[in-house]
């Protein structure tokens, strides 16, 4: 289950700062939400039939719903990657890693090679404030973390929430989770806060501190990245979504999700509709 893929990623693109009139000359925000395992026909804009996700059906409704792509990848590091630096892993320096993995592990000694160049180290150049709250999995040793590839700001784990694996787990290890049964770090910046993460509320704290960098940031572009731990296993959500779907706990992740998306979107700002190929489609404005 380690290995599978992060396949699903929204983006929200602004046109304008959120404090002052649209104007077409300013730079836009950039907002890219990405969910680690979450299934193509997961949400309700999809297709799924107990899941509920409004929140993302209205900005699918109201955006783009995109049926048909292509990932550099099928697994966490590579397609991170891949998604920061728009190079094909066997570019980027990330086919492999030392060991013979795909992905990096709390014992990989490396991470995405330094010298490559990120989605954030170009925006950071040209003004943008630039910050990632969530799983970055590209390298947890200090030269390899998102502040040495262009983010201002970091708050999260450093590889997958199943990582990291305590000695004498549980034997009912994935049934009922429990956060202390993996060891993995919680990192603000480029120092550990908390170990173990405590996963139960770490959905709401990802959106906690992305509200805040919208807020701090609302006169100046800038540059989101929300990589959600979840729904990658072991799964986890808040009490306040616990039986909450009829989908089960899967469910009740996901839904959490949605909801926080919710915020995210409202602290973002509204919907402005843009010309692309001649004609006018929504996309979410932040």
């Amino acid at each position: 289950m380690r290995l599978l893929p992060s396949v699903f990623f929204l983006m929200l693109v602004s046109f304008g700062c959120t404090t002052n009139p649209v104007q077409d000359d300013a730079p836009p925000n950039i907002v890219i939400i990405f969910a680690d395992d979450l299934g193509y026909g997961d949400l309700g804009s999809y297709g799924h039939p107990t899941i509920q996700t409004p929140h993302l059906d209205r900005m699918a409704a109201e955006g783009q719903r995109w049926t048909q792509f292509y990932v550099a990848a099928s697994v966490c590091s590579p397609s991170r990657a891949a998604l920061l630096t728009g190079r094909l892993p066997v570019r980027n320096g990330m086919y492999g890693t030392c060991g013979g993995t795909r992905v990096f592990f709390p014992d990989s000694p490396n991470g995405m090679p330094q010298e490559e160049v990120t989605l954030a180290e170009v925006l950071k150049e040209r003004g943008y404030a630039t910050g990632i709250f969530g799983k970055w999995h590209l390298g947890h040793r200090p030269d390899y973390l998102p502040g040495q590839q262009g983010f201002d700001e970091y708050f999260g784990i450093p590889y997958s929430n199943g990582m990291d694996r305590v000695p004498e787990p549980p034997p009912d290890l994935f049934l009922n989770p429990v956060a202390e049964s993996w060891n993995v770090p919680l990192i603000d910046g480029a120092e550990i806060v908390e170990r173990p993460t405590q996963q139960t509320t770490i959905t709401r704290r990802y959106t906690e501190r992305a509200l805040d960098f919208i807020d701090r940031h609302r006169d100046q572009p800038f540059f989101l990245y929300l990589p959600h731990s979840m729904p990658h296993v072991p799964l986890f959500r808040s009490s306040e979504f616990v039986d909450k779907s009829a989908a089960g706990i899967y469910g009740d992740v996901i839904e959490e999700i949605d909801w926080r998306w919710r915020r995210v979107s409202w602290g973002a700002g509204s919907w402005r509709a843009a010309p692309i190929k001649g004609r006018q489609v929504p996309i979410p404005a932040g």
